[in-house]
């Protein structure tokens, strides 16, 4: 048994992302931790920021890592940085931002966790945050930290193939004409740089259910969200869209291609 730390900025960024590859390693029998640096108390939904929405989104997260097997989940304590309009970082966050914090500090704390659990794997995300969120690109700097004071041996980057992903949007363009191609051709990774597509196809029924439990997300700001439409994918589409997920593992030769975390051929 080996055991991986998947590392997420907000509650719903697991079931998004790492869910599908959570689920079959704990099926496997590896002991998987899910650990978030914020409660997402400033993420848009029908509850008012704060507190009570906080609580409820942590909620969320137990239910979900219930549903994808996991044998602990931790809270750092971070502030939710927000979203601005614009994308960048919002003007009125808290004092204990994620954001803001010392990248030394946080990393030592979540050090002290992989070096806990002997974690074998963590989990991060891209130097750019995906699609930038500046708590996604805060979690890159203080995983990849942590990563080296904890000696952890595996550093994998949660990401999404921008190759599919820019067909995907290009194709959906053309029955929404408002969506914007341009803001995703340079989110996430390119596909030349992927050096892990998991196949995590027979799990996608409890990622779906991940997904599910964070209901807070699902609406709020204008309507709809992304998870929301997400969910509404019937069943045998959502299964070939959400049936792999890609990670990009540094100073691996070009052209590795790995269908397991672990680098199992």
């Amino acid at each position: 048994m080996k055991t991986a730390v998947f590392f997420h900025a907000h509650p719903d960024d697991e079931a998004l992302l790492t869910a599908g590859t959570m689920a079959m390693l704990a099926d496997e029998g590896h002991r998987v931790v899910l650990v978030v640096a914020t409660a997402g108390e400033r993420g848009l939904a029908e509850l008012p920021h704060g507190e009570e929405l906080g609580k409820a989104r942590m909620d969320e997260l137990r239910s979900s890592a219930a549903v994808l097997g996991c044998a602990r989940v931790v809270q750092l304590g971070y502030g939710d940085s927000g979203l601005a309009i614009d994308g960048g970082m919002a003007d009125d966050r808290a004092d204990n931002a994620f954001i803001d914090v010392d990248i030394e500090e946080a990393a030592q704390r979540l050090a002290a966790i992989l070096k806990e659990e002997t974690a074998d794997l963590v989990t991060i995300y891209d130097p750019s945050g995906g699609y930038g969120h500046p708590d996604h690109v805060q979690v890159y700097r203080v995983g990849s930290r942590a990563a080296e004071i904890a000696g952890t041996p595996i550093v994998l980057e949660a990401t999404v193939n921008r190759d599919w992903l820019v067909k995907g949007v290009r194709l959906a363009a053309r029955f929404y004409p408002a969506l914007d191609v341009r803001s995703f051709e340079r989110a996430y990774s390119a596909g030349e740089t992927i050096t892990h597509r998991v196949n995590v196809r027979r799990h996608t029924r409890a990622k779906r259910t991940a997904m599910a439990a964070h209901a807070t997300q699902a609406s709020g700001g204008d309507g709809d969200r992304t998870l929301g439409a997400m969910l509404r994918i019937p069943a045998p589409i959502y299964r070939y869209v959400f049936g792999t997920e890609w990670f990009v593992q540094r100073g691996l030769p070009p052209g590795t291609r790995l269908r397991h975390p672990f680098g199992n051929p």
